[in-house]
């Protein structure tokens, strides 16, 4: 059956265009669990259990991990938003002391969610 490899290559192909934007735009683990995601589903479609089974326990291990670095992003933010609030509430209100330092903590998220 001619139809497998195509399936197979398609699936490649498709994993590989998918990691190649995610280079771009998200961490290395995003990115191996992209590519092993891909490869396990060209493996599937072309009945090969094991292998399947190979690349999609590395591509939840690296999702796992992707997971776990945005979540700690995401609360960085999160407080970065909050501080932020209040540098402006505070800012409202003639307090530029106090603005201020809502505004040095709320850098310093910004820069633990970009890390």
């Amino acid at each position: 059956m001619r139809i497998k490899p195509v399936l197979f290559a398609v699936a490649t192909l498709l994993s590989l265009s998918i990691t190649n934007v995610l280079a771009e735009s998200s961490d290395a683990h995003s990115m191996q669990a992209m590519e092993h995601a891909g490869m396990a589903l060209g493996h599937g479609e072309t009945g090969h259990a094991d292998m399947l089974l190979q690349h999609a326990e590395e591509a939840l291990k690296h999702a796992k991990a992707a997971e776990k670095a945005h979540m700690e992003a995401h609360t960085h933010m999160t407080q970065a938003v909050v501080h932020l609030e209040q540098s402006i509430e505070h800012a409202k209100m003639g307090h530029a002391d106090i603005a201020s330092e809502h505004m040095k903590t709320a850098i310093e998220h910004m820069q633990k969610s970009a890390e």
